[in-house]
């Protein structure tokens, strides 16, 4: 994705999770960069050729390091490296439990080549954490951010792309959610997700012309995040 990207493999629940870990150009030339905070990416249905590498989800993971995140972007299971076989969401949620305890350990950082010596890592307990997902990546996302505020560690923001409000069976989200949704959606009608959203009163952003996997609107998305972020405090310290 960029010169700042590596692959890895932790050890997961089932087996090894393989993972895409994207940072913000800002760190080739200052180890000292004050980084934001994290940004885990959920990447669409593994059974319909969903992985991590899912040019929405890249997509996703470069608009956070626009934003001075490190994300994360990890593969399913049996998707690419990660051990495993699909799970309909069950342990895909507890895998990605795993995922944002890693991320947020400061150590788990401290052996990555180019990482290690970055300021950034010893703090990466304390700072905050965004919970993004495509397609089926949000129906886990939703989830995953009810698990967090449950267990007292709760999630920065969650962001929803393409969401599954109709498909599968999605949780209540926090009133400042993030819903980017393609006009012409075929695979998750824009209808469900209005309807999902309506009791909630949850704004939904539409890109026109976009389909599911917003082919040539990828931008708008790129855009609608970063765009989300501007005014919110910024606890970085300089």
């Amino acid at each position: 994705m960029n010169s700042r990207t590596q692959i890895i493999h932790i050890d997961g629940l089932v087996g090894p999770i393989q993972m895409s870990i994207d940072l913000p150009d800002e760190l080739k030339n200052d180890p000292h960069f004050a980084v934001r905070g994290l940004a885990l990416v959920a990447h669409p249905h593994p059974l319909m050729g969903g992985t991590m590498d899912n040019k929405v989800a890249q997509t996703m993971a470069r608009a956070f390091n626009q934003l001075g995140y490190v994300s994360v972007r990890p593969n399913f299971r049996g998707v690419g490296e990660t051990g495993g076989i699909h799970d309909d969401g069950v342990g895909e949620l507890e895998d990605l439990l795993h995922v944002t305890d890693w991320m947020r350990t400061p150590s788990s950082w401290a052996h990555l080549p180019a990482i290690e010596h970055q300021a950034w890592v010893s703090a990466a307990n304390t700072l905050p954490l965004v919970v993004s997902g495509f397609s089926f990546g949000s129906y886990v996302g939703t989830h995953l951010v009810q698990r967090l505020a449950e267990l007292g560690r709760p999630a920065e923001r969650l962001v929803m792309v393409g969401s599954a409000a109709g498909k599968w069976e999605l949780v209540p989200v926090p009133a400042d959610t993030i819903l980017i949704h393609g006009e012409v959606d075929e695979t998750i009608t824009l209808g469900a997700v209005l309807d999902w959203a309506r009791p909630q009163e949850l704004t939904v952003q539409v890109v026109p012309g976009a389909d599911h996997f917003f082919h040539r609107r990828l931008h708008c998305i790129r855009n609608i995040i970063t765009g989300a972020w501007l005014g919110m405090p910024d606890h970085r310290i300089k």
